[in-house]
Protein backbone atom coordinates (compact mmCIF):
# COMPACT_ATOMS: atom_id res chain seq x y z
CA UNK A 1 0.00 0.00 0.00
CA UNK A 2 1.28 3.47 -0.86
CA UNK A 3 0.21 5.97 1.74
CA UNK A 4 0.89 9.29 3.34
CA UNK A 5 -0.52 11.48 6.07
CA UNK A 6 -0.92 15.18 6.47
CA UNK A 7 -1.77 16.53 9.91
CA UNK A 8 -3.18 19.68 8.36
CA UNK A 9 -6.01 17.74 6.70
CA UNK A 10 -9.28 17.08 8.48
CA UNK A 11 -10.22 13.41 8.92
CA UNK A 12 -13.87 14.41 8.42
CA UNK A 13 -13.16 15.15 4.77
CA UNK A 14 -11.34 11.88 3.99
CA UNK A 15 -13.21 9.74 1.44
CA UNK A 16 -12.60 6.96 -1.08
CA UNK A 17 -13.24 6.95 -4.80
CA UNK A 18 -12.00 5.54 -8.12
CA UNK A 19 -9.73 7.29 -10.59
CA UNK A 20 -11.56 7.12 -13.92
CA UNK A 21 -9.53 9.66 -15.88
CA UNK A 22 -6.15 11.30 -15.69
CA UNK A 23 -4.28 13.96 -17.60
CA UNK A 24 -0.84 15.35 -16.85
CA UNK A 25 -0.96 16.41 -13.21
CA UNK A 26 -4.72 15.98 -12.80
CA UNK A 27 -6.70 12.98 -11.58
CA UNK A 28 -10.48 12.75 -11.91
CA UNK A 29 -11.88 10.85 -8.95
CA UNK A 30 -15.46 9.57 -8.94
CA UNK A 31 -17.07 9.16 -5.52
CA UNK A 32 -20.75 9.10 -4.51
CA UNK A 33 -21.93 10.42 -7.90
CA UNK A 34 -19.47 13.31 -7.68
CA UNK A 35 -16.30 14.01 -9.64
CA UNK A 36 -13.38 15.77 -8.01
CA UNK A 37 -10.40 17.04 -9.97
CA UNK A 38 -7.55 16.00 -7.72
CA UNK A 39 -3.83 16.29 -7.29
CA UNK A 40 -1.63 13.90 -5.33
CA UNK A 41 0.36 14.36 -2.17
CA UNK A 42 4.09 14.72 -2.78
CA UNK A 43 4.62 11.94 -0.26
CA UNK A 44 3.11 9.47 -2.74
CA UNK A 45 6.14 10.05 -4.93
CA UNK A 46 8.47 8.88 -2.18
CA UNK A 47 9.10 5.46 -0.66
CA UNK A 48 9.96 5.29 3.02
CA UNK A 49 12.48 2.59 3.97
CA UNK A 50 12.22 1.16 7.50
CA UNK A 51 14.58 -1.23 9.35
CA UNK A 52 14.12 -4.92 8.57
CA UNK A 53 13.70 -6.41 12.02
CA UNK A 54 11.16 -7.40 14.63
CA UNK A 55 9.03 -4.25 15.04
CA UNK A 56 9.19 -4.70 18.82
CA UNK A 57 12.97 -4.70 18.90
CA UNK A 58 13.65 -1.48 17.05
CA UNK A 59 12.20 1.96 17.28
CA UNK A 60 10.21 2.57 14.09
CA UNK A 61 12.11 5.25 12.26
CA UNK A 62 12.73 6.01 8.63
CA UNK A 63 16.14 4.79 7.48
CA UNK A 64 16.00 6.17 3.95
CA UNK A 65 13.70 8.05 1.56
CA UNK A 66 13.70 6.86 -2.06
CA UNK A 67 11.95 7.98 -5.19
CA UNK A 68 9.29 5.49 -6.24
CA UNK A 69 10.03 3.17 -9.16
CA UNK A 70 7.01 4.29 -11.20
CA UNK A 71 6.50 7.08 -13.72
CA UNK A 72 3.21 7.97 -11.99
CA UNK A 73 2.04 6.40 -8.72
CA UNK A 74 -1.65 6.74 -9.66
CA UNK A 75 -3.33 4.88 -12.54
CA UNK A 76 -6.81 4.89 -14.01
CA UNK A 77 -8.77 2.23 -12.14
CA UNK A 78 -7.06 2.86 -8.80
CA UNK A 79 -9.20 3.03 -5.68
CA UNK A 80 -7.83 5.98 -3.74
CA UNK A 81 -8.29 7.75 -0.45
CA UNK A 82 -8.57 11.49 -0.91
CA UNK A 83 -9.35 14.62 1.04
CA UNK A 84 -12.26 16.69 -0.23
CA UNK A 85 -11.29 20.35 -0.23
CA UNK A 86 -14.93 21.37 -0.52
CA UNK A 87 -14.52 23.35 -3.75
CA UNK A 88 -14.68 20.50 -6.28
CA UNK A 89 -11.04 19.59 -5.85
CA UNK A 90 -9.28 16.95 -3.79
CA UNK A 91 -5.91 15.67 -2.66
CA UNK A 92 -5.11 11.98 -3.11
CA UNK A 93 -3.34 10.72 0.00
CA UNK A 94 -3.42 6.94 -0.34
CA UNK A 95 -3.70 4.26 -3.03
CA UNK A 96 -5.52 1.13 -1.97
CA UNK A 97 -3.91 -2.26 -2.76
CA UNK A 98 -4.41 -3.24 -6.40
CA UNK A 99 -5.83 -6.60 -7.41
CA UNK A 100 -3.85 -6.33 -10.65
CA UNK A 101 -2.18 -3.87 -12.99
CA UNK A 102 -1.09 -3.63 -16.59
CA UNK A 103 2.41 -2.16 -16.88
CA UNK A 104 5.19 -1.56 -19.36
CA UNK A 105 8.64 0.01 -19.18
CA UNK A 106 8.47 3.78 -19.64
CA UNK A 107 8.68 4.91 -23.25
CA UNK A 108 9.65 8.55 -22.67
CA UNK A 109 13.16 8.05 -21.34
CA UNK A 110 12.30 8.13 -17.63
CA UNK A 111 14.99 6.14 -15.84
CA UNK A 112 15.82 4.93 -12.39
CA UNK A 113 18.67 6.90 -10.92
CA UNK A 114 22.09 5.16 -10.94
CA UNK A 115 20.83 1.93 -12.54
CA UNK A 116 19.73 3.62 -15.80
CA UNK A 117 16.80 1.24 -16.08
CA UNK A 118 13.33 2.25 -17.31
CA UNK A 119 10.74 3.16 -14.73
CA UNK A 120 7.52 1.19 -14.49
CA UNK A 121 4.60 2.81 -16.30
CA UNK A 122 1.32 1.47 -14.94
CA UNK A 123 -1.24 1.86 -17.72
CA UNK A 124 -4.35 0.76 -15.80
CA UNK A 125 -5.21 -0.99 -12.53
CA UNK A 126 -7.97 -3.19 -11.11
CA UNK A 127 -9.29 -4.50 -14.42
CA UNK A 128 -11.23 -7.67 -15.14
CA UNK A 129 -10.06 -8.57 -18.64
CA UNK A 130 -8.18 -7.55 -21.76
CA UNK A 131 -10.19 -7.49 -24.98
CA UNK A 132 -7.86 -7.84 -27.95
CA UNK A 133 -9.32 -6.30 -31.10
CA UNK A 134 -7.91 -7.46 -34.41
CA UNK A 135 -9.32 -7.31 -37.96
CA UNK A 136 -10.33 -10.55 -39.67
CA UNK A 137 -9.68 -8.82 -43.01
CA UNK A 138 -8.41 -5.55 -44.50
CA UNK A 139 -5.70 -6.07 -43.36
CA UNK A 140 -5.38 -9.76 -42.70
CA UNK A 141 -4.90 -10.69 -39.03
CA UNK A 142 -1.37 -10.75 -37.68
CA UNK A 143 -1.32 -13.94 -35.60
CA UNK A 144 2.16 -13.27 -34.23
CA UNK A 145 1.00 -9.89 -32.95
CA UNK A 146 -2.10 -11.51 -31.43
CA UNK A 147 0.11 -14.02 -29.64
CA UNK A 148 2.24 -11.20 -28.21
CA UNK A 149 -0.91 -9.45 -26.96
CA UNK A 150 -2.06 -12.71 -25.35
CA UNK A 151 1.38 -13.16 -23.78
CA UNK A 152 1.07 -9.66 -22.30
CA UNK A 153 -2.26 -10.65 -20.72
CA UNK A 154 -0.75 -13.87 -19.36
CA UNK A 155 2.19 -11.95 -17.87
CA UNK A 156 -0.29 -9.66 -16.10
CA UNK A 157 -2.38 -12.68 -14.96
CA UNK A 158 -5.41 -11.27 -16.76
CA UNK A 159 -8.03 -13.19 -18.76
CA UNK A 160 -8.20 -12.29 -22.44
CA UNK A 161 -10.99 -12.20 -25.02
CA UNK A 162 -10.17 -12.20 -28.74
CA UNK A 163 -12.47 -10.04 -30.86
CA UNK A 164 -12.01 -10.35 -34.65
CA UNK A 165 -13.69 -7.42 -36.40
CA UNK A 166 -14.55 -6.60 -40.03
CA UNK A 167 -15.80 -10.10 -40.85
CA UNK A 168 -18.05 -8.46 -43.46
CA UNK A 169 -14.86 -7.79 -45.48
CA UNK A 170 -13.72 -11.41 -45.53
CA UNK A 171 -13.39 -12.75 -49.07
CA UNK A 172 -13.43 -16.48 -48.53
CA UNK A 173 -10.25 -16.85 -46.49
CA UNK A 174 -11.02 -19.54 -43.95
CA UNK A 175 -9.86 -18.65 -40.44
CA UNK A 176 -11.42 -21.73 -38.89
CA UNK A 177 -8.14 -23.58 -38.39
CA UNK A 178 -6.43 -20.65 -36.65
CA UNK A 179 -9.47 -19.85 -34.51
CA UNK A 180 -9.70 -23.48 -33.42
CA UNK A 181 -6.14 -23.23 -32.09
CA UNK A 182 -7.26 -20.50 -29.69
CA UNK A 183 -10.45 -22.32 -28.76
CA UNK A 184 -8.38 -25.34 -27.75
CA UNK A 185 -6.33 -23.10 -25.44
CA UNK A 186 -9.62 -21.84 -23.93
CA UNK A 187 -9.39 -18.31 -25.27
CA UNK A 188 -12.87 -16.93 -26.15
CA UNK A 189 -13.05 -15.77 -29.78
CA UNK A 190 -15.82 -13.50 -31.06
CA UNK A 191 -16.23 -12.89 -34.80
CA UNK A 192 -18.07 -9.63 -35.34
CA UNK A 193 -18.91 -6.83 -37.74
CA UNK A 194 -19.81 -3.27 -36.80
CA UNK A 195 -21.35 -2.85 -40.28
CA UNK A 196 -23.77 -5.79 -40.22
CA UNK A 197 -24.11 -5.98 -36.44
CA UNK A 198 -23.25 -9.67 -36.47
CA UNK A 199 -22.41 -10.97 -32.99
CA UNK A 200 -22.40 -7.50 -31.43
CA UNK A 201 -24.66 -9.02 -28.76
CA UNK A 202 -21.86 -11.48 -27.92
CA UNK A 203 -19.39 -8.62 -27.52
CA UNK A 204 -21.80 -6.78 -25.22
CA UNK A 205 -22.28 -9.93 -23.15
CA UNK A 206 -18.51 -10.29 -22.77
CA UNK A 207 -18.18 -6.66 -21.64
CA UNK A 208 -21.22 -6.43 -19.38
CA UNK A 209 -20.48 -5.68 -15.72
CA UNK A 210 -16.71 -5.91 -16.27
CA UNK A 211 -13.89 -3.39 -16.43
CA UNK A 212 -12.23 -4.13 -19.76
CA UNK A 213 -9.10 -2.84 -21.45
CA UNK A 214 -9.34 -2.54 -25.22
CA UNK A 215 -6.04 -3.58 -26.81
CA UNK A 216 -5.15 -3.20 -30.47
CA UNK A 217 -3.48 -1.06 -33.11
CA UNK A 218 -5.07 1.91 -34.84
CA UNK A 219 -7.26 0.99 -37.81
CA UNK A 220 -8.44 -2.37 -36.47
CA UNK A 221 -12.02 -1.15 -36.06
CA UNK A 222 -12.12 -0.28 -32.36
CA UNK A 223 -13.99 3.00 -32.89
CA UNK A 224 -16.61 1.40 -35.14
CA UNK A 225 -16.99 -1.51 -32.74
CA UNK A 226 -17.57 0.78 -29.76
CA UNK A 227 -20.06 2.84 -31.76
CA UNK A 228 -21.94 -0.35 -32.63
CA UNK A 229 -21.97 -1.38 -28.99
CA UNK A 230 -23.08 2.05 -27.75
CA UNK A 231 -23.73 4.87 -30.25
CA UNK A 232 -21.28 7.73 -29.89
CA UNK A 233 -18.96 5.95 -27.47
CA UNK A 234 -16.29 5.17 -30.06
CA UNK A 235 -16.12 8.80 -31.13
CA UNK A 236 -15.59 9.91 -27.52
CA UNK A 237 -12.75 7.41 -27.13
CA UNK A 238 -11.26 8.48 -30.45
CA UNK A 239 -11.14 12.10 -29.30
CA UNK A 240 -9.06 11.00 -26.30
CA UNK A 241 -6.68 9.08 -28.56
CA UNK A 242 -6.30 12.06 -30.90
CA UNK A 243 -5.33 14.18 -27.90
CA UNK A 244 -2.77 11.58 -26.80
CA UNK A 245 -1.05 11.50 -30.18
CA UNK A 246 -0.30 15.23 -29.94
CA UNK A 247 1.76 15.00 -26.77
CA UNK A 248 5.08 13.53 -25.81
CA UNK A 249 3.57 11.11 -23.30
CA UNK A 250 1.57 8.33 -24.93
CA UNK A 251 -0.55 7.91 -21.82
CA UNK A 252 -0.96 11.59 -20.94
CA UNK A 253 -4.73 11.16 -21.12
CA UNK A 254 -6.30 7.85 -20.15
CA UNK A 255 -10.01 7.54 -19.42
CA UNK A 256 -12.51 4.91 -18.35
CA UNK A 257 -15.84 5.02 -20.21
CA UNK A 258 -19.03 3.50 -18.83
CA UNK A 259 -21.40 1.29 -20.80
CA UNK A 260 -25.12 2.00 -20.47
CA UNK A 261 -25.74 -1.75 -20.07
CA UNK A 262 -23.19 -2.09 -17.25
CA UNK A 263 -19.43 -2.29 -17.15
CA UNK A 264 -16.78 0.04 -18.51
CA UNK A 265 -13.96 0.15 -21.02
CA UNK A 266 -10.48 1.70 -21.09
CA UNK A 267 -8.78 2.15 -24.43
CA UNK A 268 -4.98 2.13 -24.44
CA UNK A 269 -3.60 3.99 -27.47
CA UNK A 270 -0.03 3.80 -28.67
CA UNK A 271 0.50 0.03 -28.37
CA UNK A 272 2.20 -0.45 -31.72
CA UNK A 273 5.34 -1.60 -29.95
CA UNK A 274 5.56 -2.62 -26.33
CA UNK A 275 7.69 -4.56 -23.90
CA UNK A 276 6.76 -6.67 -20.90
CA UNK A 277 7.43 -5.04 -17.55
CA UNK A 278 8.01 -8.36 -15.76
CA UNK A 279 11.71 -8.97 -16.37
CA UNK A 280 11.69 -12.11 -14.21
CA UNK A 281 10.36 -14.18 -17.11
CA UNK A 282 13.20 -16.42 -18.26
CA UNK A 283 11.16 -18.82 -20.40
CA UNK A 284 8.50 -17.24 -22.59
CA UNK A 285 6.86 -20.65 -22.98
CA UNK A 286 5.24 -19.99 -19.59
CA UNK A 287 3.19 -17.27 -21.32
CA UNK A 288 1.68 -19.78 -23.76
CA UNK A 289 -0.80 -21.92 -21.78
CA UNK A 290 -0.55 -25.02 -23.98
CA UNK A 291 3.24 -25.11 -23.48
CA UNK A 292 3.32 -24.71 -19.69
CA UNK A 293 2.78 -28.42 -18.93
CA UNK A 294 5.96 -29.28 -20.88
CA UNK A 295 8.25 -26.80 -19.10
CA UNK A 296 10.85 -28.66 -17.07
CA UNK A 297 10.31 -31.95 -18.93
CA UNK A 298 13.07 -31.28 -21.45
CA UNK A 299 16.36 -33.19 -21.34
CA UNK A 300 18.10 -30.03 -20.16
CA UNK A 301 15.31 -29.16 -17.72
CA UNK A 302 14.33 -25.56 -17.16
CA UNK A 303 17.53 -24.46 -18.93
CA UNK A 304 16.19 -25.57 -22.32
CA UNK A 305 15.70 -22.74 -24.81
CA UNK A 306 13.32 -24.92 -26.91
CA UNK A 307 15.31 -24.21 -30.05
CA UNK A 308 18.18 -26.56 -30.95
CA UNK A 309 18.57 -28.70 -27.85
CA UNK A 310 17.95 -32.45 -28.18
CA UNK A 311 15.23 -33.92 -26.01
CA UNK A 312 13.10 -30.76 -25.93
CA UNK A 313 9.61 -31.69 -24.69
CA UNK A 314 7.99 -28.68 -26.38
CA UNK A 315 9.52 -29.48 -29.76
CA UNK A 316 8.39 -33.09 -29.35
CA UNK A 317 4.86 -31.86 -28.59
CA UNK A 318 4.91 -29.78 -31.76
CA UNK A 319 6.03 -32.81 -33.79
CA UNK A 320 3.22 -34.87 -32.21
CA UNK A 321 0.61 -32.24 -33.11
CA UNK A 322 -0.09 -31.34 -29.48
CA UNK A 323 1.17 -27.79 -30.00
CA UNK A 324 0.53 -25.68 -33.10
CA UNK A 325 3.63 -25.17 -35.26
CA UNK A 326 2.62 -21.55 -35.76
CA UNK A 327 2.30 -20.93 -32.01
CA UNK A 328 5.75 -22.49 -31.58
CA UNK A 329 7.05 -20.06 -34.21
CA UNK A 330 5.44 -17.26 -32.18
CA UNK A 331 7.36 -18.46 -29.13
CA UNK A 332 10.64 -18.14 -31.03
CA UNK A 333 9.62 -14.66 -32.16
CA UNK A 334 8.85 -13.62 -28.58
CA UNK A 335 12.38 -14.50 -27.51
CA UNK A 336 13.66 -11.93 -29.98
CA UNK A 337 10.90 -9.35 -29.48
CA UNK A 338 10.58 -9.38 -25.71
CA UNK A 339 14.02 -10.64 -24.84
Amino acid sequence: MIQTTDNALSVDHVQQGIVYKKTLGKYYVRANDRVLISSISNKLRKQLVYPIADPSSLRRRVMEVKDIDEVDPVAVGDVVTFVDAGDGSGLITEIQPRKNKLSRPSLDGARRMKKSQPLEQVLVANIDQIVIVMPAANPAPSWDLLDRYLATAEAAHLPAVICLTKIDLMTGDDLTQEIEVYHQIDYPVIMTSAVTGENIDQVKAALKDRVSVLWGKSGVGKTSLLNAIQPGLGLRVKEVNAHNSEGRHATSHVEMFDFEFGGSVIDTPGQRKFKLWDDDITDFAQLLPEMRPFIGQCKFGVGCSHTREPGCAIKAAVAAGKISQRRYDSLLGMKEYFG
